[in-house]
């Protein structure tokens, strides 16, 4: 069984690619879904991040506003909840590979936002990146999330450059030139998977 690493920065069309993986049946772990699932009321990481974190956890669930408020401008704060959360969604994508690999699938993809920074690529036969060019990038997160160009460019700026995703990726998805293009390409690398 192939398992896939599908990652790129914000607005890069990664969910996108992600539905198109679904469409054609290969089975998809979302990260971000597995974190929300750990921080909602009763989740796995609420003790913990509440220990951490005092002033983050209301009604047993985290606060996500709250907690951001904590860690946005400290590093060091925000490298502490990294450290708590990943190994649990390394514990959730090692189920999911499991899981999928006893029900006979051929590929799956684990869409992880973070895939070289928390080392999920270890992981990975294949890591895809979903790359465009800055400005469509900002136009698209602009749209998306009314937000300044300044603020979008501030995300950008903490997140891994898109110029090290693709020398780190065994395969990159351009999707700065049109859906239909991106989509093309995507079917052409899925057909291969069941060539």
């Amino acid at each position: 069984m192939k398992v896939i690493g599908l990652t790129g920065g914000i607005g890069m069309g990664k969910s996108t690619a992600a539905a198109a993986f679904r469409r054609a049946g290969i089975p998809v772990f979302d990260a971000d879904l597995s974190v929300h699932r750990m921080q909602a009321r009763g989740g796995r990481a609420v003790k913990a991040i509440g220990a951490a974190f005092p002033g983050s956890v209301k009604d047993n669930a985290v606060d996500r506003a709250a907690l951001r408020a904590l860690v946005i401008n400290d590093r060091d704060a925000f490298r502490r909840l990294e450290r708590m959360l990943h190994p649990i969604v390394e514990q959730d994508a090692h189920d999911f590979i499991g899981r999928a690999r006893r029900a006979g699938k051929r590929a799956v993809v684990l869409d992880v936002p973070l895939l070289f920074e928390a080392k999920f690529d270890k992981l990975c036969d294949i890591a895809m990146v979903v790359s465009a060019p800055l400005a469509v990038q900002v136009h698209r997160v602009s749209l998306r999330r009314r937000m300044s160009k300044a603020d979008v460019l501030a995300i950008i700026a903490r997140q891994m450059p898109d110029r090290e995703k693709r020398r780190r990726a065994d395969v990159v998805i351009q999707t700065g030139l049109s859906r239909a293009h991106t989509l093309r390409a995507l079917r052409r690398f899925i057909m291969g998977l069941h060539g």
